[in-house]
């Protein structure tokens, strides 16, 4: 242990087998935060010790955190430099091509991949990076010149938008790394369709790598089917039923430079003549749809996260089961309804509960009933730390109706 580094301290009727056992956090009422421990400057390392001061982990500190102390490595471990980077993003690199033959795919996922609240997202020779915590900002320069070094990258992007970052008092500014930016949005090829990912004005890193198994499976339901796609961003799950056989795709969504971009990828699969986008509120167009009597052999619905904090969790569930019950009238009969959450407040119970009381309501009285025959998740390049459950947030139910 090096004496440059500060120490912090658990407080002393706190069990310390939870982080010795890989628990990566370490919360700001659990620490002993006395003047010294608040004076820390966000991002800083620190040695976090039990009560007794045995030295238990290096971490990474932001006082002012709910999540006050990151665990990062052993406790012998005393500085990160450029080594420190390389390792871990080989081991990271290792797993994804061993998964994906081209390089498009999430690179780093937090926590999961030793890297406490870092997102990188690949896109070919271009990187993006969400740097959520402090202390991947205060790194950030080796980072960055550890990934350029480990995956032969020639541009790396910073995407600031991270809701993380305000709680971690983290500026919103985007910003060119190295290299330039691509001056046009980035196609990447996932289960045979085409999406355009716009890695400098889209949304979070530009594409969303994640439901990518989920995709692939609402395909193999749409053969010779009529899409509705909900929430559509880019196009995620109307473009892979296209490819995979539907007859037609509505795309609905809020945002017209999404539903630009989904166009385009349409256009470059030469799916464009069975694609159609619709811009609104998506409650409001599921509504005007029922009320038109219109009926899809598939319906996904793949909303925001409704419930991004438990704060939120109750309302989100209101909304997850508002979306069932409006979309599930909407689905031919025999046909598949799809119902998405990526919010890590709302557990897999919790989530399937409130969608399978909207389904109940949408078909009340139409002697209609329900089957669930799949359950999805993110794919593997978005690995799960299994001890911290927020890792695993993304849920995807498939119904029969």
């Amino acid at each position: 242990m090096s004496d440059d580094l500060p120490s912090i301290r658990l407080k002393p009727k706190m069990d310390p087998r939870r982080i010795r056992f890989g628990y990566p956090w370490v919360y700001d009422n659990e620490l002993v935060m006395d003047r010294r421990t608040k004076a820390i400057a966000p991002g800083s390392l620190a040695v976090l010790e039990d009560a007794g001061r045995e030295p238990m982990a290096l971490v990474a500190v932001t006082p002012g955190s709910r999540i006050a102390g990151r665990v990062l490595d052993a406790p012998g471990v005393t500085a990160l430099d450029q080594g420190w980077f390389r390792a871990r993003l080989a081991r990271a690199l290792a797993l994804r091509e061993r998964l994906f033959d081209q390089p498009f795919y999430r690179l780093v996922h937090a926590e999961a991949d030793g890297f406490p609240g870092v997102i990188i997202d690949r896109f070919g020779d271009a990187c993006v990076i969400q740097p959520n915590a402090a202390w991947a900002e205060t790194h950030l320069e080796v980072l960055v010149a550890a990934l350029v070094e480990v995956t032969g990258v020639t541009c790396v992007l910073k995407s600031a938008g991270g809701r993380a970052r305000v709680l971690e008092g983290l500026d919103d500014k985007d910003a060119v790394l190295v290299g330039t930016a691509p001056g046009a949005p980035v196609p990447v090829q996932m289960n045979g369709a085409t999406y355009m990912a716009d890695l400098t004005g889209g949304q979070k890193t530009g594409l969303f790598y994640d439901q990518r198994p989920n995709h692939a499976f609402a395909a193999r339901l749409a053969q010779g089917a009529r899409v509705l796609d909900v929430f559509s961003h880019v196009g995620g799950f109307g473009l892979a039923c296209l490819a995979g056989g539907a007859t037609s795709a509505l795309a609905v969504d809020g945002s017209d430079p999404a539903l630009s971009l989904a166009r385009d990828g349409a256009e470059a699969a030469g799916l464009s003549d069975r694609f159609e986008t619709r811009k609104g509120d998506a409650f409001d167009v599921l509504t005007e749809l029922g009320e038109a009597g219109e009926r899809f052999d598939v319906v996904i619905c793949d909303p925001p996260a409704f419930a991004p904090s438990k704060k939120a969790l109750d309302a989100g569930l209101r909304a997850y089961e508002r979306v069932a019950r409006l979309a599930a009238p909407l689905v031919a009969e025999g046909g598949y309804l799809g119902l998405c959450s990526c919010s890590h407040a709302a557990d897999l119970e919790k989530f399937r509960t409130a969608c399978i009381r909207g389904i109940g309501r949408g078909l009340h009285g139409t002697g209609r009933g329900s089957q669930l025959i799949h359950t999805g998740y993110a794919g593997p390049d978005h690995p799960m730390h299994p001890q911290l459950a927020e890792s695993g947030y993304l849920k995807a139910l498939f119904f029969r109706l």
